[in-house]
């Protein structure tokens, strides 16, 4: 089904586009936390492939394609060495980063739903699937960088639900029978355009009802 929506040239294109914006969210952080070059390597890689590594670990799809296309596992090296060098460039044309950023997001949310459901999922283990393409890799990076995930953080711009919705976008197509070149666009596009709205207007999810205190007022466990 993914090759009927995308010839397979675009496809790969479109991948390596998203990796690449992915690995510079991971290079830059790890540029924030004082890494080496190896770190910044390794976080790097961790961020633009592990999305795609778990998905296809997931549905059997071995060896993951990040493991067979050289394409895949070079392009966060270069986005690696992009910001080793010129971090405080890069730095400066974030909002440019985020546009990619989120574009990326649409088209890994819907790729990953689409190439999931050709294995045999259910729509719905689809979707969360799809889901996990798009946010597994910056989840990866965060912990690795000793960080709470952005994607459980309150005080952080709406990540994972423009994923979401994206990726159920998809499974309402494939379900009646409307998966094509267009719906899926569409599907990219809101996931994307959902996402640029968050960062404009700080979109956030709403915490606990009648909550009482804050995390930093909170106790350790234990005392």
């Amino acid at each position: 089904m993914l090759n009927e929506l995308f010839t397979p040239s675009v496809q790969h294109a479109l991948d390596i586009v998203g990796i690449f914006v992915f690995a510079i969210s991971g290079a830059l952080l790890a540029v924030r936390k004082n890494f080496d070059v190896f770190g910044i390597a390794v976080l790097a890689e961790v961020t633009a492939l592990g999305g795609g590594i778990f998905r296809d670990v997931i549905i059997g799809a071995v060896p993951p394609a990040a493991f067979t296309d050289l394409g895949y596992f070079l392009t966060p090296l270069l986005a690696a060495g992009l910001v080793f060098f010129l971090h405080p460039h890069v730095e400066r044309i974030q909002v440019g980063v985020n546009v990619f950023d989120a574009a990326g997001l649409g088209l890994f949310c819907v790729s990953g739903t689409v190439k999931a459901y050709d294995y045999g999922l259910g729509l719905t283990a689809s979707a969360a699937l799809g889901l996990a393409t798009a946010v597994g890799g910056g989840v990866l990076r965060d912990v690795l960088a000793n960080e709470v995930p952005s994607l459980l953080r309150w005080d952080r711009d709406l990540y994972a639900v423009p994923a979401i919705v994206g990726a159920v976008l998809v499974v309402l197509c494939i379900r009646f029978d409307a998966l094509n070149a267009y719906t899926s666009a569409t599907a990219v596009i809101t996931a994307f355009v959902l996402r640029l709205l968050a960062l404009r207007f700080h979109w956030r999810a709403p915490r606990a009802y009648n909550r009482r205190s804050a995390t930093a007022e909170e106790a350790p466990a234990g005392i």
